[in-house]
């Protein structure tokens, strides 16, 4: 018992000499403003992603076949209406990705559209089939009429990501 309360006088002498005679301040420093995400798939940072400007100049010079690891930052123009299982980013007014999640491996919420993503993966150039193109129109919720107008494969801007931040304010 003499040997805890000595131990303990011991402590109490070490803790309160290394305050080296400081003024303690009462004064709290303001936290920084940090952004909060929601994490889907592989855990990823928001640090050194990239514009979807700069995404689309890196598509503009990829081939069919090519692959490109990035990470990139963009608004989410629509969401599979039905899992969530694939969205769409705009990289300009006039073009878009289509991504889709490694391994069927994780979802979207349904209703993310309009908000802020950052998207971790490959980037790739392929071309999508009639029967593909169909099938994203009908999961987008478009018309018969809509869907009977896709007569030819498309080129497109694609993506595989293995992990997303999705931004919660």
């Amino acid at each position: 018992m003499k040997l805890v309360v000595k131990f303990c006088a011991v402590a109490l002498l070490v803790f309160t000499a290394c305050k080296d005679g400081q003024k303690e301040s009462t004064e709290v420093a303001a936290p920084a403003q940090e952004l909060a995400y929601a994490s889907y798939g592989d855990k990823i940072s928001d640090e050194k992603a990239m514009t979807s400007k700069e995404m689309l100049k890196k598509f503009e010079n990829m081939n069919i076949g090519d692959t490109l690891n990035v990470k990139f930052a963009s608004e989410i123009k629509e969401v599979c209406s039905k899992k969530g299982c694939w969205m769409k980013l705009p990289l300009s007014e006039e073009t878009e990705t289509m991504v889709r999640f490694k391994d069927y491996g994780f979802f979207m919420p349904l209703d993310a559209n309009g908000k802020e993503v950052i998207v971790a993966g490959k980037a790739f150039v392929q071309i999508t089939s009639v029967q593909d193109l169909q099938h994203y129109a009908e999961d987008a919720g478009k018309s018969k009429e809509e869907i009977a107008k896709i007569t030819a494969p498309k080129k497109e801007f694609a993506f595989e990501a293995n992990g997303v931040l999705l931004k919660e304010r």
